[in-house]
């Protein structure tokens, strides 16, 4: 980097931008201490002009009366910033870009506490611009109770009606079964897997605990309380609270309205069109067209049966994948056209396409070190019916196309081999089973609401649909060991069907785990061990 090319600061500017900037004399550096409007606003001012970043938050905004910086008088003392004036700035600035990706420059962090699993499915439905994360099931158990009641969502339109009671009784029941199980299911665990002399206590206690938890995950309802934390930018934002506001369940279009509310105190104006006539409009057309497409597909299909189908079941891929990947392979390091590129590819014996493949995958030490863009060429879609609990670790998957059918308990449950060894399936299922009387009964007035009754065991289908690229992520990720066996077992099968009809292409995914493990935590806390061990040191 030419640093002799630096736009020169004087003394006195450079104790101004100290507070914000980390260097006054080099190219490269980070910005802090600054609101994310104006964050956002000085990096669109740079797309538009010829000076220097550094340059363009002393002239343009710290220097700028109605940017609304604050001095003590003392040029040597931090800035403060007044955001109201920062973002009437911004706004006067950029009226005129018209760029949405504008949005895309400034960001916030959002905690979501006290919200049902439906509300977290819906958060975390944003594939691009949105990091969520999520209370986790398997580290911390979810029976708490507050002033004597259990922490689950009272769904407002049920709560007015006559289901009411049977709603909390049924739910109560859940968590009841939920609380009773966990004491003789751990012992039975430790029991059955006691610890050895090269387990510490700390590894092997919480290995256990996790697998516990685990097995009764599925006695959680979707009315279940959650908490999740977002980080995103505006763009990404304004785009969620619309969609949460054209959702059908009464809890997520008030979760906009909140969202939207404590958005405007950090990003107002990357989220503020969310609120307008614009949003609103946008939201209703989401809203109508989803009814529209619902009673259509209902007058289309409704005499219709589901046939049994496998849990995983690959439904579609290209027969020309292989061809199609090595031209991409090929592509960058040649001038040809594309079309000439993949004739070329299709005349290629087996062996040379073999050698392609091998070359461009390289040598792959750990699952992190994923083959490049030519692998996104070609894409398979899965029909999946799996418990709700996998479909809620699957589903944060996000670099790909994932779409599910309502959470219902039409295709029935399932209960852990684990539970009945140790005689405690009994409670489990008579749980479910109520669990499943209260929502089909609830379902025939409020079929949206009766979502919130359906326990985590329960299946739910969905479709995914991704690249090979997304394949040797999701796959070798999902299978490693400490995963859960519900989601392990879904990605081992997508392995192997794909391997079926393109073993070439997943050869040098070899770092997928086909092996079931009885604590599957246990090795991952025996890590955690060795790291606080060299910490010690």
């Amino acid at each position: 980097m030419e640093e002799f090319f630096l736009d020169p600061f004087t003394e006195s500017e450079q104790l101004l931008l100290q507070p914000f900037t980390t260097n006054c004399d080099r190219s490269v550096f980070c910005l802090y201490n600054l609101p994310e409007v104006v964050k956002g606003a000085l990096f669109s001012r740079y797309s538009r002009s010829d000076k220097s970043l550094r340059r363009i938050l002393l002239d343009e905004f710290i220097n700028a009366p109605e940017a609304g910086f604050v001095g003590s008088g003392d040029q040597s003392t931090e800035q403060l910033v007044a955001i109201q004036k920062a973002t009437g700035f911004y706004d006067r600035v950029l009226i005129g870009y018209g760029d949405d990706s504008v949005a895309e420059l400034g960001g916030a962090h959002i905690a979501c506490e006290g919200i049902s699993n439906i509300a977290a499915k819906a958060l975390e439905d944003s594939r691009l611009g949105i990091s969520p994360l999520e209370k986790s099931t398997r580290y911390v158990p979810f029976n708490r109770q507050i002033n004597g009641r259990y922490r689950y969502y009272r769904e407002p339109s049920i709560m007015a009606s006559s289901y009411a009671e049977r709603y909390e009784k049924t739910l109560d029941n859940l968590f009841d079964t939920y609380t009773q199980l966990i004491d003789p299911l751990l012992v039975w665990v430790r029991s059955v897997h006691p610890r050895d002399n090269d387990t510490s206590e700390r590894a092997y206690n919480s290995a256990t605990r996790a697998k516990a938890l685990d097995l009764l995950r599925g006695l959680l309802p979707m009315a279940t309380l959650t908490n999740v934390g977002l980080f995103g930018n505006g763009r990404a934002f304004e785009y969620l609270l619309v969609k949460l506001a054209a959702s059908p369940h009464a809890e997520l279009r008030s979760l906009s309205g909140s969202m939207q509310q404590e958005l405007d105190r950090v990003i107002p104006s990357f989220v503020k069109r969310a609120k307008t006539e614009r949003g609103a409009k946008y939201a209703h057309y989401l809203s109508t067209n989803r009814q529209n497409t619902q009673l259509l597909t209902q007058k289309l299909l409704g005499t219709t049966q589901p046939t049994s189908s496998p849990t995983v079941q690959l439904v579609e891929y290209d027969p020309q994948a292989e061809i199609k990947v090595v031209a991409a392979i090929l592509y960058p390091h040649s001038d040809l056209t594309l079309e000439q590129i993949q004739a070329y590819a299709a005349d290629l014996a087996t062996s040379e396409r073999v050698e392609m493949i091998n070359t461009y995958a390289g040598e792959r030490e750990s699952r992190f070190h994923r083959p490049g863009r030519a692998f996104e060429e070609v894409y398979y879609t899965f029909d999946i019916l799996a418990d709700i609990g996998a479909y809620r670790d699957l589903q944060r998957h996000r670099v790909l196309t994932q779409e599910r059918q309502r959470f219902s308990v039409a295709h029935g449950y399932i209960v852990p081999p684990e539970l009945t060894a140790a005689n405690l399936a009994t409670p489990y299922q008579q749980a479910l089973d109520d669990a499943a009387e209260t929502t089909e009964f609830i379902s025939k007035d409020l079929p949206e609401a009766s979502e919130y009754v359906v326990p985590f065991a329960y299946l739910v289908r969905w479709r995914i649909k991704l690249n090979l690229r997304e394949v040797y992520h999701l796959v070798e990720l999902r299978s490693t060991r400490q995963g859960h066996p519900s989601y392990r077992a879904i990605a081992q099968q997508m392995y192997q069907q794909i391997q079926a009809h393109h073993p070439t292409l997943v050869a040098p995914m070899q770092f997928v785990d086909l092996n079931d493990y009885v604590l599957e935590r246990l090795s991952a806390e025996q890590r955690i061990d060795s790291k606080l061990q060299q910490l010690n040191q």
